[in-house]
């Protein structure tokens, strides 16, 4: 099993970390384990990419039509003579 430090923890996150592990009859050890496997063991990948997250947020109000300005031929670069 691997073991890790965690240097400068705040005093009043230790605090209540001792609080929670002594209402839950566990060591502050154990208390730091369970949390961590708690939250590790949800699921974080997200369920859909961004542009269809935008989509379905955005559907039920409806879509508008843009008018696209007509294309112009490129103007010349300038010249650095």
């Amino acid at each position: 099993m691997a073991s890790i430090t965690v240097r400068n923890l705040d005093d009043g996150l230790k605090r209540r970390l001792r609080i929670r592990a002594a209402e839950n009859e566990r060591s502050m050890e154990q208390e730091v384990r369970e949390i961590l496997r708690t939250v590790l063991a949800e699921d974080s990948t997200p369920s859909q990419n961004l542009g269809t997250a935008l989509h379905s947020l955005f559907a039920p109000f409806g879509g508008v039509e843009l008018d696209l300005p007509p294309r112009t031929p490129m103007r010349e670069p300038p010249a650095f003579d």
